[in-house]
């Protein structure tokens, strides 16, 4: 990270971006694991297709019942506490799983459910503390490592956990993964502090800087909900999420069965085909986050900057998935879907800075209702993608409706978004 000198030191708001994307990475290699691993635990268990859906759809569940209950909590007691403690949750419920399934269909389930309360306090933990942490001018660049985290777990877990299911069995992954995420747990208690002002290890030149940049913690303050939560900005915020997750749920769900059904390759080629998109998303994001703070350290409006990523990678995307119902060819498909996935890494650099652009200080709650609404294209939207294979026989009618909802989340984001605090 740029900025400040540290004497010498590595500035403490790195090491707080630094190991909060490892959160994320870790969190969805978990998260992921059981898809590969729920193909050996179906012949073992018996399971049927819609049983084995209940358990990979059941995270979801939990996941979205914790979004707005965590975000409270950060904003109270801080995102170090709450993250710090949802990490070891969660782990915890990865190395149980194998257990769990060996009891009942009905623990396994139970035990998803938890996880996914455990992982629903990562993007509002770790956005409350980037409000302490991030000055306005690395905010983007900051917010793309933490994004980065979603396409680097997911490539990392489909790979690692295909590799440990082989070698030995399916309980591995969950073994390895959750042992890793208890040894994250304990080294982000020992490095993570809430605030800059209470930090003992930061430096005198960052801390001045954080000072005047970042807002401070005030766990005592009122929280302003009709300020909050009834505004156009907030409105924005919460429909680009929606849009942006719909076609994230979409390319997560579906990319493999795209390649291998309407593309026609091996299953084995479609996980190899499914994992260059992924990669592309790391290396847009990971620029456009650059280019985002460049823009605003030479005087770009923020409003503009925010807007021109959200809305620009909201109908990138959903044009090229349109294009990719007319490819006829596997390599075709392949780079259009690179493309549409490396378009869909800009929008996190509109909305999830926005976040704390319009509320500085009660950021984790308007992360909390923003994620918690933005969850639901992981419940209907996946569905729906479904209903219209069945009835149409092609991705056509998917990718067009896909289109049709990024269409949409970018116009309200252009018309609403105003980088301004929404309470002073």
């Amino acid at each position: 990270m740029n900025g400040t000198p540290w004497s010498g030191t590595l500035a403490r708001r790195s090491v707080v971006v630094a190991l909060s994307s490892l959160a994320v990475i870790v969190a969805y290699t978990d998260r992921v694991n059981i898809s590969v691993a729920a193909v050996a635990m179906r012949d073992q268990f018996g399971w049927t297709q819609t049983q084995k859906a209940l358990v990979l759809s059941s995270f979801y569940g939990g996941y979205l019942l914790s979004m707005f209950a965590s975000g409270w909590l950060a904003n109270r007691f801080g995102g170090r506490r709450v993250l710090g403690i949802a990490m070891v949750v969660w782990s915890l419920c990865t190395l149980g799983t194998p257990p769990a399934a060996r009891i009942s269909l009905a623990a396994l389930i139970a035990m998803r459910v938890a996880m996914g309360i455990g992982e629903g306090a990562v993007f509002p933990a770790a956005i409350e503390l980037f409000a302490r942490w991030v000055p306005l001018h690395e905010r983007a660049r900051s917010v793309a490592w933490l994004m980065n985290g979603i396409a680097a777990g997911t490539v990392i877990g489909l790979a690692a956990s295909g590799w440990l299911v082989g070698r030995w069995d399916w309980p591995a992954p969950f073994y390895a993964f959750g042992v890793v995420g208890l040894g994250l747990a304990v080294l982000w208690f020992a490095a993570i502090a809430d605030d800059p002002a209470t930090d003992p290890r930061i430096g005198a030149d960052e801390r001045e800087l954080l000072a005047m940049h970042c807002a401070p913690r005030d766990a005592a303050a009122p929280v302003p909900w009709r300020q909050l939560l009834l505004r156009a900005p907030l409105g924005a915020i919460v429909a680009a999420h929606f849009a942006s997750t719909w076609t994230l749920y979409l390319l997560l769900s579906w990319l493999p069965s795209y390649f291998r059904d309407a593309q026609g390759v091996t299953l084995a080629s479609a996980g190899l085909y499914s994992s260059g998109p992924w990669i592309a998303m790391l290396a847009v994001t990971t620029a456009a986050g650059q280019v985002s703070d460049a823009l605003i350290r030479r005087g770009a409006a923020v409003t503009r900057v925010r807007q021109l990523m959200q809305c620009g990678g909201l109908v990138v995307s959903g044009l090229l998935l349109l294009a990719a119902r007319d490819v006829h060819s596997a390599l075709g498909a392949f780079a259009i879907l690179c493309a549409a996935t490396g378009a869909l890494g800009t929008v996190w650099l509109g909305y999830a800075p926005g976040i704390i652009d319009v509320a500085p200080r009660h950021s984790a709650l308007v992360s909390g209702v923003s994620n918690s609404i933005a969850q639901l294209p992981g419940l209907v939207g996946v569905a729906v993608t479904g209903w219209l294979l069945d009835i149409t026989g092609t991705y056509a009618a998917a990718f067009a409706l896909t289109a049709i909802v990024s269409a949409a989340g970018a116009l309200a984001f252009g018309l609403w978004f105003r980088a301004r605090p929404l309470v002073e």
